[in-house]
């Protein structure tokens, strides 16, 4: 059996990202035999922010943890297991200031682990999350696609990034831009969007 992560983390309670993520995640749900379907609502279920207990915990072998730093690293090791056993990741966020939600950058933060899920050798960094495809699903005010707004989006190169450093590079993005210009262009982009959803399920 195949396994669906869906992480959504916009803020907003009629959010585009989400809207969007979820409808791709039961589409593929819906197949035969069906996937199973983990969803991480980082709004409904913040995580707490990283301190300094974990960021030296990360950083330490397995043997030379204490019982404190263990525990520091319990959610992040449930995070992995999550990422681990998936085999599709779907990932819904909105742009908030040109980039991601600050819980989806905690989330990002508890999951970039060294030597977990990523490790440095003579040819530099490797990823060890490998073999999984990865949909992000981008809602936007503006456009940041093209134009002069271009150089103001952190949100994909940023994600691209993360993703990449932890072995996920096979990612395709759905992104849902302008919805501020209007309903007719908020439509318009959703119909868009939709219409890849349909098209990535079948």
């Amino acid at each position: 059996m195949s396994h669906i992560l869906l992480i959504t983390s916009s803020p907003r309670v009629d959010s585009y990202s989400t809207k969007i993520a979820r409808a791709l995640a039961e589409k593929l749900a819906s197949g035969t035999p069906a996937p199973s379907l983990v969803i991480r609502d980082l709004t409904r279920e913040p995580l707490p922010h990283i301190d300094d207990i974990f960021a030296v915990a990360r950083n330490l072998p397995p043997e030379k943890l204490t019982s404190e730093q263990r525990a520091a690293l319990t959610l992040s090791d449930s995070l992995l297991s999550e990422l681990f056993a998936a085999d599709t990741i779907i990932i819904g966020a909105g742009m908030i200031n040109f980039s991601i939600p600050s819980n989806l950058k905690a989330y990002i933060d508890y999951i970039l682990r060294p030597g977990v899920t990523f490790s440095y050798g003579e040819k530099g960094a490797e990823g060890l999350v490998k073999g999984k495809k990865v949909y992000l699903v981008l809602a936007r005010g503006g456009v940041y696609t093209e134009g002069p707004m271009k150089q103001f989006n952190f949100q994909d190169p940023y994600l691209r990034a993360c993703l990449g450093l932890i072995g996920l590079g096979d990612i395709e993005v759905i992104t849902v831009e302008g919805v501020a210009f209007g309903p007719e262009v908020a439509d318009k982009a959703v119909r868009a969007a939709m219409a890849r959803v349909s098209a990535i399920a079948a």
